[in-house]
């Protein structure tokens, strides 16, 4: 399978949540927590995904995995399958090929199983091993993330953050799936430690032709490590491109104003750079603006951005952008 073949696609993927109020708890609202996002991933790329916090970020890549019981629209195929289509046992065994790497390695892990448990957990539903060829396989993927096997019998409070990410990704690998979430897998680590993790992600891709889907707020990490890039705001996708095309000709004045924030590792350029402010804060999900829900903190917005809601269009070289302005 070559990598320019696609492994996951969304299509007008949303996810709504429900707004109750009195007594009868009934629905009054939505949040809009994702409304209208269209991407894909081709086989052995990293696809960044950027936003500010409360973006939507997050709930699509959990509404991809079909971590919901039920999305509120749209599409979402793997291997050429519509996950919507299949039924409860199918869409378990396709699980075996799509996983995900939680934020927070200190919330991930249940404190009470030891960590070989942990790893073989999924093993074990599978029945994919048990018994000594269990704890082979754990072994093994202990090793694999740089971890000594005996580890295996401790708990994860006898753990750094750094490790328990990596038992994390152990976790993960168990099954040997073609395609990963990482939601931001380094956030909560320091920056010595970002760069052993980010190395291992990167190292497994290389030798198991992964596909991730890497969430992040650290634009400089993202530029480094992804193929092409996603730009989220208040639940819409604003711009996609080849990570260098974005990072050096972005379109959209959302992404100049996020990328005009990173700092350059260069004296002169760094003193020559001008960040873009933006005014307010994200629109409320529950009561989004008409037209393109960037208008009101954007500079150049004109009547027709609070009229109409722009379409993704094609500038050429795999670069859509969702702006009037462009």
């Amino acid at each position: 399978m070559g990598r320019n073949e696609v492994l996951v696609k969304v299509e007008n993927l949303r996810m709504y949540f429900p707004v109750t109020a009195g007594v009868f708890r009934r629905k009054v609202a939505d949040v809009k927590a994702v409304d209208g996002v269209s991407i894909y991933i081709k086989r052995g790329e990293t696809l960044g995904l950027v936003g500010e916090t409360a973006c939507g970020k997050t709930t699509t890549a959990r509404s991809i995995l079909r971590l919901y019981k039920k999305i509120t629209g749209g599409k979402v195929f793997f291997g050429g399958k519509d996950l919507g289509e299949l039924s409860s046992r199918a869409l378990r065994d396709m699980r075996r090929h799509m996983q995900m790497i939680f934020e927070n390695p200190y919330m991930a892990l249940d404190p009470a199983m030891r960590v070989g448990d942990t790893i073989g957990e999924p093993l074990r539903i599978y029945n994919l091993a048990r018994g000594k060829e269990l704890k082979e396989q754990v072994a093994e993927l202990l090793r694999m993330v740089e971890l000594a096997p005996y580890m295996a019998e401790r708990y994860p409070d006898e753990f750094s953050g750094g490790q328990r990410q990596r038992i994390e990704i152990a976790r993960a690998m168990a099954l040997r799936p073609s395609f990963i979430i990482c939601d931001n897998p380094v956030a909560h680590l320091d920056v010595s430690i970002q760069t052993q993790v980010i190395n291992t992600l990167m190292r497994l891709q290389e030798e198991r032709n992964l596909s991730y889907l890497f969430i992040a707020h650290d634009l400089a990490l993202v530029r480094n490590i992804s193929d092409r890039v996603a730009v989220m705001y208040a639940g819409k996708i604003m711009e996609t491109a080849n990570c260098d095309e974005l990072f050096d000709n972005p379109l959209s004045p959302y992404t100049q104003a996020l990328l005009s924030a990173v700092l350059v590792p260069d004296p002169v350029a760094e003193r020559q750079r001008k960040v873009i402010l933006l005014p307010g804060e994200l629109p409320s999900p529950v009561n989004p603006p008409s037209g393109c829900r960037f208008h009101p903190r954007c500079h150049q917005a004109s009547d027709i951005c609070q009229e109409q809601e722009p379409e993704l269009r094609d500038m050429g070289g795999e670069h859509l952008v969702a702006c009037y302005r462009v």
